[in-house]
């Protein structure tokens, strides 16, 4: 192939990439208009490779090495960005997504919020309603939790003299399954995740209502309030996660069913992933600061109350500044 056809052919596409580069090398690029950075400098590359290799003139092929010097150079100084990018999203992205999607989180916590209040309350007034929800086994086991003579709260007798970093990652694997089947679940046009979330509220609303109507409200209570914040709140935010995967699917609009979901994935999956962050701290609260009875059930409750007071904060409040509009 003649130089001069070489170039017409690839003209435009080099100009594309310098564009990227100039953007790139300012600041100035949003992550939308460079996310096929990577293939056009691998083109780029290619195109470099063969003007070398058939001889063509200098003046096409210095260019295009300097361009791919400085594709290089930008293509793995943002790789080593990664700290910076999930520092982004912990600071920023996550809250923001979850204020932008704030009809689903509304919806889904109504449900799970709702469900375990509900319960909660009826089981405290009519405390056989808890058998019809927890089998016999699994109320026993409870009481045996939260006994206040339990050397560590929320732990089965098996469990109880586990290290605290074992029921660190039995406390990941647990809540992580939760919110995971109550996320996918929504692929079920929605229904999947509504039925989690209520299940799972009447579940949790239905035992504290239990404890607390035999007298073990207090070891309770003082257990779940810290990790609560991160958990509960999780499990709510999964729930979000599924049911806007599930409104994608019932009124895509005028796209197709497909592509209404690709789109409904991004954000849902930005939900997720911050549920999963939520997730992690949850249980490190839960294994080495809730399951201790050597702190008063006083300083748990100002401990867990600031807890749920931060969690509204960061979701409310992060990621409004100027430079990350919402």
């Amino acid at each position: 192939m003649k130089q001069s056809l070489f170039e017409s052919r690839y003209q435009a596409q080099w100009r594309a990439f310098a564009e990227q580069l100039k953007q790139l090398e300012q600041g100035k690029a949003k992550p939308g208009d460079v996310v096929d950075f990577p293939h056009q400098y691998r083109c780029l590359c290619q195109h470099l490779a063969l003007a070398q290799e058939r001889g063509y003139s200098s003046y096409l092929v210095d260019p295009l090495q300097q361009l791919a010097l400085r594709g290089h150079q930008q293509l793995y100084r943002h790789r080593r960005q990664l700290g910076a990018t999930v520092l982004g999203f912990v600071l920023a992205d996550f809250p923001r997504v979850v204020r932008q999607q704030w009809r689903f989180v509304l919806m889904a916590s109504l449900l799970f919020f709702g469900s375990l209040l509900g319960i909660a309350l009826l089981v405290y007034l009519f405390p056989d309603l808890i058998y019809s929800i927890v089998s016999p086994q699994q109320v026993a086991e409870m009481q045996a939790m939260y006994d206040p003579a339990a050397s560590r709260l929320g732990r089965a007798a098996e469990r109880a003299s586990s290290e605290d970093w074992m029921m660190f990652g039995y406390y990941v694997m647990h809540n992580t399954g939760i919110a995971f089947q109550t996320f996918a679940a929504g692929l079920l046009f929605g229904l999947g995740s509504v039925f989690f979330l209520i299940f799972n509220g009447l579940v949790i609303g239905a035992v504290s209502g239990h404890l607390t109507e035999i007298g073990y409200g207090q070891t309770f209570w003082s257990f779940v309030i810290g990790h609560g914040a991160f958990e509960l709140t999780a499990i709510a935010l999964a729930g979000a996660a599924g049911l806007q995967l599930g409104w994608a699917l019932i009124a895509p609009g005028r796209l197709t069913r497909g592509e209404a979901l690709r789109l409904a994935a991004h954000s849902s999956v930005q939900l997720l992933c911050g549920v999963m962050l939520f997730l992690l701290i949850a249980a490190f609260i839960e294994a080495y600061w809730s399951s201790t009875t050597g702190i008063t059930p006083r300083i748990k409750y100002l401990v867990g109350a600031a807890l749920w007071l931060l969690v509204i904060a960061y979701l409310s409040l992060a990621g409004r500044s100027r430079h990350a509009p919402e």
